[in-house]
């Protein structure tokens, strides 16, 4: 454990630098779910049966979450480009321990994501989004949050190390982008057809999703809807532990075995 957590805060470091020097990717990741905030809140809230300050209310932790689901794309993209650009390699020749290179990764970017969540949630207060809820559920919502990206990352980190090139992740990251529209990030479920719904309602972006509204206060919890969504922070913990422990292991398995 010793071994691990100093090998850990070395790779760490590495990972902070790596994004420092790439400046371009942390500026997109942080302005994109901007853009969509005013995008969406403004258009749709317009076209949409709530008022559109209500819906831009509801909206805002649909967006925390569907960024934090992005973990899936970068953690997937950092991944391929470490194991197909040989860094990897170099790394196992190296005396340290082999869980070190995938956590720091996963760790480094959970930090990264603390940071680039505050420019949305400023952005959120200025087109009238409030926290109507505790300050304690609102320190619930945010530690939920980076939970979920945490366990999102390690899914990406997996499938990075398995793609066979770094066009392949970039493409298969790109699909993740529907992930948060099978969900309630963007609208309410009630209204779609019954298979659709229980889709929706059973992605894990939609109990997480419900938490934070409940956790925020921003919108009550939906009656009738599956588990998950009808119990949203049991059922995001729920989905948070399991995808770490399904994810986590697997990466550093595959990591720690050469191509």
């Amino acid at each position: 454990m010793t071994a691990l957590m100093y090998d850990g805060t070395a790779m760490v470091g590495r990972q902070l630098r790596r994004v420092r020097n790439n400046p371009g990717l942390a500026i997109l990741s942080q302005t994109m779910p901007i853009t969509m905030l005013l995008f969406f809140g403004y258009v749709f809230g317009s076209a949409l049966a709530m008022p559109g300050a209500q819906y831009r209310s509801f909206l805002v932790p649909g967006l925390l979450v569907a960024t934090a689901a992005g973990g899936v794309m970068t953690g997937m993209f950092q991944a391929a480009q470490d194991s197909h650009r040989g860094v990897m390699d170099r790394f196992r020749t190296l005396p340290v321990s082999r869980a070190s290179v995938p956590v720091a990764q996963a760790v480094a970017d959970l930090v990264v994501t603390a940071a680039g969540t505050v420019p949305l949630l400023l952005v959120g207060l200025a087109v009238g989004w409030r926290v109507e809820g505790s300050a304690a559920g609102a320190l619930g919502a945010v530690g939920l949050l980076l939970l979920f990206r945490f366990a999102s990352t390690w899914i990406g980190i997996l499938l990075g190390l398995l793609t066979r090139s770094e066009e392949a992740a970039g493409q298969l990251g790109g699909a993740t982008f529907v992930l948060p529209l099978l969900s309630n990030a963007y609208i309410p479920t009630d209204n779609l057809p019954g298979w659709l719904r229980t889709l929706a309602e059973w992605n894990p972006i939609s109990a997480v999703t419900t938490a934070l509204r409940d956790l925020f206060g921003n919108a009550p919890v939906p009656r009738g809807a599956a588990w998950p969504v009808a119990h949203p922070v049991a059922g995001a913990l729920a989905w948070c532990v399991v995808l770490i422990a399904v994810f986590a292991p697997l990466a550093v398995r595959r990591y720690a075995r050469p191509r």
